[in-house]
């Protein structure tokens, strides 16, 4: 059976295996049917040939939305089978138990009595539990998303049942910090790939955000859930997610307009709009600018929004438009100026750098800026780096560059 035929994705066993998000008989199953080798297949979803078979045996699973993407767009599965296989993920979020630190003595009473007693709320103890936020997401730079997960929900479930006693503004208040740390949690299920939960978590911030008319928070939900559009390779939802960011929350800082704007830049740049990415870039980094003369009027998530945080945007968009000699001189400059705290952010602009140098020939520097990336991505960079590795070998292989199987076997050793 050829896979150009209309009855392909009516096999019932390849059907269900895409209902079940089984990718392993999908592939098995695909192609029996088409007759293809695991080489011809992985060129289809931009994945080398040994992923493929360890995808078939078992011995690798699917986590990432990137690669998810990939397998759905290279194998064409029609969207009537996407809506079911996208229902049925409903993985929850990650958790590793770890120690919950605590505030100062005469704090942690306070917190402890508000929660127990529904005792009114005070500003010192939403100042503490404002601070702690802080600090977390400067931690989880750092450390990545996984140790925090469950340190965060924790903190949630006080923040909300802090409500209860919380009186006049200070009621607003409290939702309003819930709003953040549903965003931040949000934020953590889509960096370690859990769609569905990522999404009903921004869901969660963007409804308290409204009802604290939080304005700023409203807007970046919505830039956020056009970030995930950008990991799965929807360029259209990602900047009409982006675009509605801008004009359904009004009042929003210029810092969190930026934002938006850049987001809508991405997803031009996944849809080949060379024209609209540099207008948008160009409008996004003069509202940045403009927000650091006033740092104070900015929410504090955008802390990490700066000059050079675009340079490294200038360079993802000219990934996604093929111009990988500009892509790797943006790159290289935004992470010579990127600082080591930013663990995280700097294993993956480095995966991308090893990208961007591949396509552009230069295999040596790619599989050596890769290779020293491996350990970070193995850590920290789980799925979005490694796999941005991952995709690096591929396009090695696809060049006969035998780099590519010295970043394969680097692979190897994490996987």
């Amino acid at each position: 059976m050829g896979d150009s035929r209309m009855d392909l994705w009516s096999h019932p066993t390849l059907a269900a295996a895409v209902a079940d998000e089984d990718w392993g008989k999908v592939f098995r199953t695909y192609r029996k049917l088409t007759g293809l080798s695991q080489t011809k297949l992985g060129e289809r979803v931009d994945l080398v040939q040994s992923d493929v078979s360890d995808i078939e045996r078992g011995r690798r699973r699917v986590t990432s939305v990137e690669v998810r993407q990939r397998i759905v767009s290279g194998l064409k599965i029609p969207s009537r089978l996407q809506a079911t296989a996208e229902g049925l993920n409903t993985a929850p979020i990650p958790t590793l138990a770890l120690p919950d630190p605590g505030p100062d003595d005469d704090l942690l009473a306070r917190v402890t009595s508000v929660v127990d007693t529904e005792h009114r709320v005070d500003a010192p103890t939403l100042d503490w539990l404002d601070r702690l936020l802080g600090e977390h997401r400067r931690a989880e730079d750092l450390i990545g998303s996984r140790p925090l997960v469950d340190v965060m929900r924790q903190q949630l479930r006080t923040v909300v049942d802090l409500h209860a006693g919380a009186r006049g503004p200070l009621a607003d208040r409290v939702v309003r910090l819930a709003a953040e740390h549903a965003q931040f949690l949000a934020w953590m299920a889509q960096d370690q790939a859990q769609t569905a939960a990522a999404l009903a978590w921004y869901d969660r911030s963007h409804e308290w955000a409204l009802e604290a008319g939080d304005a700023n928070m409203a807007a970046t939900t919505l830039s956020m859930k056009a970030h995930m559009a950008w990991s799965g390779g929807r360029g259209t939802r990602c900047v009409r997610l982006a675009e509605a960011a801008r004009w359904s929350a009004p009042g929003t800082s210029l810092g969190v307009q930026g934002m938006a704007a850049q987001m809508a830049a991405r997803g031009h740049a996944l849809n080949g709009g060379a024209d609209d990415v540099a207008r948008l870039l160009d409008e996004a980094q003069s509202l940045i600018s403009r927000a650091s003369e006033h740092p104070e009027d900015e929410p504090p998530w955008m802390y990490f929004y700066g000059e050079n945080w675009f340079t490294l945007q200038r360079g993802m968009a000219a990934m996604h438009l093929g111009g990988w000699r500009t892509a790797v001189d943006h790159l290289t400059v935004g992470l010579d100026a990127l600082p080591d705290e930013y663990r995280r952010d700097r294993t993956w602009y480095r995966t991308c750098l090893a990208h961007a140098l591949a396509g552009a020939g230069e295999a040596a520097q790619a599989v050596s800026v890769a290779v020293s990336s491996v350990p970070d991505a193995a850590a920290v960079g789980r799925p979005h780096s490694w796999n941005e590795l991952h995709t690096t070998a591929a396009v090695l292989l696809r060049r006969r560059a035998h780099e590519g199987h010295q970043l394969v076997a680097a692979l190897r050793e994490y996987d």
